[in-house]
């Protein structure tokens, strides 16, 4: 059994807006429920687990009887940081259970069905297997006293979700206690040793986070 635990628990402070970022509409419903959408639409069989602050949860419940949304989704309470998320995310797993899981952000509703399936086959084979894509601006470096120097971009990637595992080695990452370089799942994942496969992703799974992204958003969803 296969699992992706989507993690929603912003707050949307750059946005500007009234509500947290996941629940802002785009094309006609909120972004969360696009999210949704692309992981059922690529597996219908996939177990999907909504992590979700606790004081969101019944505004949600709401968007989707209003919304008429029906895609099978357990829920689970947020935590205070995205470590306490995915791992509580983690937790509502059966502990007996086998096979992979994603861990992806509620806020990339484009990501692509090919680049689920990548992650998730990687996975299969590898353990533990992330999307990225390839740097295309100039890099610049600046040390702490705001000096500046430019950068391979050839040594860098972007790193998007979601971010697959074997379920049982994700468990194992997740009992350590956490230290500031977890940065994303693979991070807590590559500190007990194992290495992590990259895949392609795909451009369009921006992560929405400003107002600008909101209208890419929308354009994008234009036929």
């Amino acid at each position: 059994m296969n699992y992706i635990v989507i993690v929603a628990g912003g707050k949307g402070m750059r946005m500007g807006a009234d509500i947290p970022k996941q629940f802002i509409p785009i094309g006609g419903k909120p972004v969360l429920m696009h999210t949704l959408e692309r992981f059922f639409a690529c597996d219908g069989e996939l177990k999907i687990i909504l992590v979700l602050p606790r004081e969101q949860q019944a505004y949600w419940r709401q968007l989707c009887r209003d919304c008429a949304f029906n895609i099978p989704h357990t829920i689970v309470d947020g935590g205070e940081t995205r470590f306490e998320s995915s791992r509580k995310g983690l937790q509502a797993i059966p502990l007996d259970a086998t096979g992979l899981v994603g861990i992806h952000d509620g806020v990339r509703p484009f990501v692509s069905e090919a680049v689920i399936k990548r992650c998730f086959e990687a996975a299969d084979e590898s353990k533990a297997a992330i999307p990225v894509l390839p740097v295309t601006d100039t890099l610049r470096h600046v040390d702490r006293n705001g000096v500046g120097r430019n950068v391979l971009r050839s040594d860098y990637r972007i790193v998007q979700t979601p971010q697959v595992f074997d379920i049982r080695l994700l468990r194992k990452a997740f009992e350590q206690p956490y230290q500031d370089s977890f940065t994303d799942e693979a991070s807590v994942v590559e500190s007990l040793g194992y290495t992590v496969e990259m895949v392609e992703g795909n451009r369009e799974n921006i992560k929405l986070t400003t107002p600008f992204d909101l209208t890419l958003a929308e354009a994008m969803l234009k036929p």
